[in-house]
């Protein structure tokens, strides 16, 4: 029958809306408050000024707003709906009184259609009209036409007022619910996507410490077992087989350590590599490159090196294909132990929001997945125009071995 809230003047919750519509049901509340309280002094006069005595006719108007006070600020769910009823029936009290009381029909009708059902609102607002019009009969007063139009039209304009401002509520609030539901759930399907990808990395993980086993054991073991039956022998002359054996397990050892590393590092510091690229760059596009290195730069580890080759790859790709800029540079800082990578141009730029389209973000999610896997992080900064900026973050001194 009721409303969970009547003070809301509607079945919504003002917390879940966004702050222009909850801006505007505070307005439509005190507006309500505002002509019941005019009303209600208005008629109280008009009481007055017909032969009302003073006192009974200010006494029914203090109470008809204390009560609709108290409801507005106290009454909620099934209780709004009694309290509706306690206020229609001191209505039809002060009607005794005075016929002038007829006009406080509207804020009533007005809140029917916020704290009822719609069948019970229409139920409620058939007595209330009936007794508007019946009302200046109680008073001997003959009924004219426009004693029966005005309460139906303005009453009927009342209510359906309030019926179709209460649907357009719940159907804002339901497509708010709607839109947050579907935010939740792309929320949750990159939850899953990264868990995917975490799980995929894994396997990856796991196949490869299973091939690296496997490669030991089949190499360097076997030889380092042939070496230990030998050296028990006591027998010199296999000294050059052992070294021989010695020699090949080194030989594949060193195999195995460069098929863990790119190419890219092979022989040569992070910087050296990095250099070579922006030659290459320069010499394929005529961009004016720079490379700086902090001499204070810890050394890093080859799972970190390999992480800045690859966003520094990334990013250069990205001067090349789509920066058209004139300059480009790498440089390489340390400070608190964190190891950071700027890359800057002076190219085209692009819009912030751009980064977060799907179509265009996906080697700027690649580079935040790399460095995230190590507790990097990645910062982009932009502007048609002005270029772009890209700093790559990674802790220092992760606890692996140095290359």
């Amino acid at each position: 029958m009721s409303s969970p809230s009547v003070i809301d003047l509607s079945r919504t919750d003002l917390s879940r809306t966004d702050p222009a519509r909850r801006r505007m049901l505070t307005a439509a509340r005190f507006a309500l408050h505002l002509i019941t309280a005019l009303l209600s002094a208005v008629t109280a006069f008009r009481a007055i000024t017909t032969g009302v005595p003073l006192l009974p006719a200010m006494l029914a108007a203090g109470v008809f707003l204390a009560w609709y006070a108290t409801g507005a600020a106290f009454a909620r769910g099934r209780f709004s709906g009694w309290w509706l009823g306690g206020l229609g029936i001191l209505w039809l009290g002060m009607l005794l009184l005075s016929a002038e009381f007829v006009w406080l029909s509207f804020p009533l009708l007005l809140l029917a259609g916020h704290a009822l059902r719609r069948l019970w609102s229409v139920a409620f607002a058939l007595p209330v009209l009936a007794a508007a019009i019946l009302a200046p009969v109680l008073h001997q007063a003959p009924i004219t036409f426009a004693h029966i139009v005005g309460p139906l039209l303005g009453g009927g304009f009342a209510l359906a007022i309030s019926l179709g401002y209460d649907a357009l509520l719940r159907d804002a609030v339901e497509r708010e619910r709607l839109i947050a539901s579907l935010v939740h759930t792309q929320e949750e399907m990159a939850s899953l996507q990264e868990e995917l990808v975490r799980t995929q990395r894994d396997a990856g993980a796991a196949q490869e410490r299973t091939r690296l086993a496997r490669d030991l054991h089949d190499t360097i073991a076997q030889e380092l077992s042939s070496m230990v039956l030998m050296a028990r022998s006591g027998d010199a002359e296999r000294l050059p087989q052992i070294e021989a054996l010695a020699q090949h397990a080194l030989a594949d050892l060193r195999r195995i350590v460069a098929a863990l590393a790119p190419a890219e590092l092979e022989g040569a510091a992070l910087s050296a590599a990095i250099a070579r690229m922006l030659e290459a760059l320069r010499q394929d596009t005529g961009i004016a490159t720079a490379l700086s290195v902090d001499p204070g730069t810890p050394p890093m580890t080859t799972s970190q090196e390999v992480v800045f080759l690859r966003v520094a790859q990334s990013a250069l790709a990205n001067v090349r294909q789509h920066a058209a800029a004139s300059r480009a540079s790498v440089t390489f800082t340390a400070d608190a132990g964190t190891v950071t990578m700027t890359v800057r141009d002076d190219g085209v730029g692009f819009l912030a929001e751009d980064a977060a389209l799907p179509s265009t973000s996906y080697g700027l999610s690649a580079m935040r997945s790399r460095l995230r896997e190590f507790g990097g992080a990645l910062e982009v900064h932009s502007a048609p125009g002005e270029g772009t900026t890209l700093i790559a973050a990674l802790p220092s001194g992760r606890g692996e071995e140095t290359r």
